[in-house]
């Protein structure tokens, strides 16, 4: 339930970020009746991505158990890879991403015919994004876990996120969004290391692996799966009381390397000149 909170409270504060920008945007620079473009672009990308979700979900019910276990082993695979690099473009783009979309609103709106339908694309395709990426960690852990807990933990995430994003954009609340991400991205690379020791566990079930099987420690006995201890460990970090030396090795290995790599200082872009984003933003700051 936690992972499911966290990860889709920053998946929500992305999203609500995105827009936030958008709108405080179309009003600064008297805009603000193109707004209900904006609202239609996050209703069309939600749709979208809850279609997708139920879409996958009812297309793996019909599979036999093998090509199964082999389905989840994809999911698992997308969902690592969208967790990462959602972490990693954050980790850079999070300095640029306000001029960048900035100027991209002011190319929308400069077309002469189809303003409402660019825009609407515009907010679409970046909400969808964040949906599409939540879609597939959700399957991913939807068939790690069973329950009311995961559900409940990411629609909790989704509502916190909006009343964050509604605060800052309406009330001026002021948060610390570095560190906010900073913090979120350490904790996702941990799940993500977990989800990709159950793909090589799904790999093994699917017939596809069966190197590296031997286990490395038992701790049934101590922190059994089943108990309610290990059953949170488990939902939230994929945590295994028998793990085999192939998913000690994928966890290890690939926390190691994503955690050295996202806790490296951001080094300064080197002087280069502006590119079309921001120079429309720095001309949109003068003319404010």
């Amino acid at each position: 339930m936690l992972a499911a909170f966290l990860i889709m409270l920053r998946e929500g504060m992305e999203a609500s970020l995105i827009t936030g920008v958008v709108a405080t945007y179309l009003g600064r620079t008297g805009r603000g009746s193109w707004l209900p473009a904006v609202w239609v672009g996050v209703l069309l990308a939600v749709a979208a991505s809850l279609f997708v979700g139920m879409g996958l979900q009812i297309v793996s019910a019909e599979f036999p158990q093998k090509a199964q276990e082999l389905f989840e082993a994809i999911v698992g695979l997308v969902a690592v890879g969208v967790l990462v690099s959602m972490v990693f473009w954050m980790r850079k783009a999070a300095r640029s991403i306000r001029s960048e979309l900035e100027g991209s609103i002011d190319s929308a709106l400069a077309a002469g015919s189809g303003q409402g339908w660019a825009l609407i694309g515009l907010v679409f395709f970046a909400v969808a994004s964040e949906g599409l990426e939540s879609v597939f960690f959700l399957l991913a852990v939807f068939q790690q876990s069973t329950g009311p807990a995961v559900p409940l933990g990411a629609l909790a995430g989704v509502l916190v996120a909006a009343g964050i994003g509604y605060a800052i954009y309406v009330g001026g609340v002021r948060i610390n969004l570095r560190l906010f991400f900073r913090l979120t991205g350490i904790f996702i690379l941990v799940v993500a290391a977990g989800l990709l020791a159950s793909v090589l566990r799904n790999l093994h079930e699917a017939g596809l692996w069966n190197g590296l099987q031997q286990t490395v420690f038992d701790l049934s006995g101590v922190l059994p799966v089943s108990g309610l201890p290990g059953s949170l460990l488990s939902g939230i970090f994929n945590y295994q009381d028998t793990p085999t030396l192939g998913e000690v090795l994928v966890y290890g290995v690939f926390l190691v390397v994503t955690l050295v790599a996202f806790l490296r200082p951001v080094t300064a872009p080197a002087q280069q000149q502006p590119g079309p984003a921001a120079v429309v933003a720095k001309d949109a700051n003068v003319r404010a």
